[in-house]
């Protein structure tokens, strides 16, 4: 590990707004910040929102500059990525934003049912090769629920077609509703203004891929809690490029 990251990570453990729980420490014990969030970390009762795959964190300060009555946690086990948006939360004093550092497998231990009003998946990675990886898939999806409000909304924000395909027939295949969807955000002119100004935070990811010519896709729907998920059975054409700092893809031409 290189002396840059090993600092960041001396830094983490001092930063007000960061808590650590990677999957070695969680074990089988239950979060302490668990159902207590809003009070213990945020001092409110405002809604809490998480951004999973947080990466440098971006979103997740650039959503809580534009909502200073929302809580947002950015979730990610990359803790020297993760440094960045802490470092800079705190250095603006935006009180609205904390980070947690810990596998997104194990979520469903860090938060209570009904603590969490929304999630935002930004640019994750699509995992072509295994559905049961996909942040937007049953596996997950089913974790989600154990600690979203009911209809809670998920955002996908993608510039991958093969997560964005498989992320709106698995909505269609499990009549989740959606509220918005568009597959070239910044040029769509049907999109209202509030949708806009959200959509308008770009990741330092995105700004390169968008100079790649590559469409920027988004969608958002509810995730009810009575519904009983499934699958879709549907091949899904594979993304024709390789993306940054992203597994060789697979020789295939579809997936499920």
């Amino acid at each position: 590990m290189g002396k840059g990251k090993l600092a960041k990570f001396a830094d983490m453990e001092t930063f007000s707004n960061v808590y650590q729980y990677p999957f070695s420490v969680v074990g089988n014990d239950v979060c302490p910040m668990q159902g207590h969030w809003k009070e213990r970390c945020f001092g409110n009762s405002n809604p809490v929102v998480l951004e999973l795959g947080c990466g440098k964190g971006e979103y997740t300060v650039g959503l809580a500059k534009l909502f200073p009555d929302v809580n947002f946690i950015g979730v990610d086990i990359k803790g020297a990525r993760m440094w960045t948006g802490a470092k800079q939360a705190l250095e603006e004093k935006i009180g609205n934003a904390a980070f947690l550092r810990t596998n997104i497998e194990i979520i469903d231990r860090f938060f209570a049912p009904g603590e969490v009003n929304a999630i935002w998946l930004t640019f994750s990675d699509p995992q072509m090769k295994n559905a049961h990886k996909r942040l937007t898939s049953t596996f997950f999806l089913e974790r989600y629920r154990r600690f979203l409000t009911d209809n809670g909304r998920i955002h996908l924000k993608t510039d991958s077609n093969f997560l964005f395909t498989y992320t709106r027939l698995m909505a269609v295949h499990n009549g989740l509703p959606i509220e918005e969807m568009t597959e070239n955000l910044y040029h769509d002119g049907e999109l209202d203004e509030a949708t806009k100004r959200i959509l308008s935070i770009q990741t330092y990811y995105e700004k390169m891929w968008l100079e790649r010519g590559l469409n920027i896709r988004y969608m958002r729907f509810l995730l009810p809690h009575s519904v009983v998920l499934s699958e879709p059975e549907v091949d899904i054409p594979l993304d024709e490029y390789r993306s940054y700092h992203r597994q060789k893809r697979t020789p295939r031409e579809t997936g499920r």
